[in-house]
């Protein structure tokens, strides 16, 4: 087999076991691998560390799959994707719409397999990974029992692998717009053209985590997208939700939403940005019980987390001052590289700035059908802050 020598003393990262090796890392190839193909990872000493997929276009040249010397075919993906079915059934997680495989979190690095009921949606976000999506798809409908797959590969992600976007069904047509149940509660999805997959399945738990809060509240759910955290609060028993959100397709779902679980009249939909309409109800002095700030990332890359840091400071200073005494204010971020403690830090920031006082009920992260793979930081992203706020 080809094998990727690493240079003396670059081999730490694989020794702690985090499944990237970087280009500048590596000091010889040695079998001249093609694109995809399945190589060893070495030290300078030439002694097994991992094994993996090789794409020399890619900065992470080397995604490593597994810490022992076995073969990687269709009973590995068969044992691996029987492995996160069952961590899922072990944690409760296992929804009837939840992601099945969390990439690096289930050391399928660059595989996302999500599941709306009977349908499964999957992103081979890496050359060596795309190049097995029909060997996957195959394993997945006889794990699953599924038989409805589309592929969602539409990410900037893969320009990063020079693999072209692509969207399309694996197998045969069905419709790709239908309802399905999160927490008990009824959203139509589009796995053809939503955001993610669909549905933001990380935020499942914390939907939840809003009900004790919510019970004759009068609740603003900002950057609502098609009403996640929007819905919940009214099945919750708020008595009046107001959703906001930049996409009048979102909010015509959001809607939608609403109207499909009976609480079309508690809730009112506005179009326009969050920034502008948070100051808006400053001035005009309206006052919340609950606050739900859900911004998409404000830090793509670790170049932009100063500005990220000045971004949702703004936005959760606004928040506070909408708040009533004693509200809640719910608040997330999903930039990897806004990290938990800068985070915190911010928030700490933000209720200085807005002469408010901020206790930290509690610090979440993303649902357990994404789970943390200690080692590797990348597989934690998701922030979720509740404060009461006085």
């Amino acid at each position: 087999m080809a094998y990727v020598v690493l240079k003396r003393g670059r081999d730490g990262r694989a020794r702690a076991r985090h499944p990237w090796v970087y280009a500048g890392e590596i000091d010889t190839v040695a079998g001249d691998p093609a694109p995809g193909d399945v190589v060893d990872v070495v030290d300078h000493r030439k002694r097994f560390l991992g094994r993996g997929f090789i794409n020399p276009v890619s900065s992470i040249t080397v995604r490593i799959l597994t810490w022992v010397e076995e073969e990687v075919d269709e009973p590995f993906f068969y044992r691996k994707l029987t492995a996160a079915r069952n961590y899922r059934r072990a944690v409760g997680a296992e929804a009837p719409c939840y992601r099945v495989v969390f990439s690096d979190g289930d050391m399928l690095s660059s595989l996302i397999v999500d599941r709306y009921e009977d349908v499964c949606v999957v992103q081979t976000l890496a050359l060596g990974m795309d190049a097995r999506k029909t060997m996957i798809a195959s394993v997945l409908r006889d794990i699953l029992g599924v038989t409805r797959l589309y592929e969602r590969n539409d990410s900037r992600a893969r320009e990063l692998e020079g693999l072209p976007q692509s969207a399309g069904f694996l197998g045969g047509e069905f419709p790709t717009e239908f309802w399905a149940q999160e927490n008990g509660l009824s959203f139509w999805v589009d796995v053809a053209k939503g955001q993610k997959t669909g549905l933001f399945l990380d935020q499942r738990e914390n939907h939840k985590a809003v009900a004790p809060w919510c019970d004759g509240a009068r609740v603003l759910d900002a950057f609502c997208y098609t009403g996640g955290f929007a819905i919940h609060a009214a099945a919750f028993g708020a008595r009046e939700v107001v959703a906001l959100d930049s996409s009048a397709a979102a909010l015509q779902t959001a809607r939608l939403n609403a109207e499909k679980n009976g609480f079309g009249e508690r809730m009112s939909l506005i179009e326009g940005n969050a920034f502008d309409l948070l100051r808006g109800f400053e001035a005009q002095g309206e006052r919340f019980d609950l606050v739900v700030v859900d911004p998409p990332a404000f830090a793509p890359g670790k170049h932009a987390v100063g500005a990220a840091y000045r971004g949702y400071k703004e936005v959760n200073l606004r928040a506070m001052k909408i708040l009533a005494p004693g509200g809640v204010l719910v608040t997330c971020s999903c930039s990897y590289h806004m990290r938990p403690e800068m985070f915190t830090a911010m928030l700490a920031d933000a209720a200085a700035d807005a002469g408010r006082e901020a206790r930290l009920v509690e610090l979440r992260s993303q649902a357990r059908d994404h789970p943390v793979l200690l080692g590797v930081e990348e597989t934690h992203y998701l922030k979720c802050a509740i404060l009461r706020v006085v």
